[in-house]
């Protein structure tokens, strides 16, 4: 129980960092986390240990990601005037345009890309640790991969690169 609970805790900040990239709310992101935690800790008995933990515990919170974006479709809330932006507000430095443009362009993907580029920018994992986490085939990874990267390159205006990578 001891082990369990200290690879749990060790899991806990990259599971923050992936639900906050998710999210882009980290008050969301933290209950996010804190729901992943207490389903896995109330669901120990579940896990078999055939691997690593962190692999299941993405996997669980991909899957409240997922829970929560279709309960929050179903009761589509009326924007409040936290929404809205403040006017007059100074444009922030070109690097931070830069990034806020990524970030919107990564917003646009469909869910299925954001999760897999997610997964494999963000966090670093394997493709094929991804493609478990979110259970698919390597190569179902490797297209959705392709897809999103190609979609952020004509939002932001990158031109198409060649660019061969050995997939490990």
């Amino acid at each position: 129980m001891a082990d369990f609970l200290d690879e749990l805790e060790a899991n806990v900040p990259a599971l923050r960092r992936y639900a906050r990239a998710l999210t882009h709310d980290i008050d969301h992101a933290d209950d996010l986390v804190q729901d992943c935690l207490e389903r896995a800790i109330a669901r120990r008995s579940l896990f078999r240990p055939r691997g690593p933990l962190r692999p299941w515990l993405f996997t669980m919170l991909t899957n409240l990601h997922r829970n929560d974006l279709r309960s929050r479709r179903r009761r589509a809330a009326p924007l409040g005037l936290d929404a809205l932006p403040e006017p007059g507000v100074p444009p922030p430095q070109p690097g931070h345009l830069a990034l806020a443009e990524l970030a919107r362009a990564i917003d646009t993907l469909p869910l299925e890309q954001k999760e897999a580029l997610l997964l494999v920018t963000l966090e670093g994992l394997a493709y094929a640790e991804a493609a478990a986490i979110l259970d698919i085939k390597p190569g179902t990874l490797m297209s959705r991969l392709g897809r999103a990267r190609a979609t952020l390159r004509l939002l932001t205006g990158h031109p198409a690169e060649p660019h061969l990578r050995t997939v490990k």
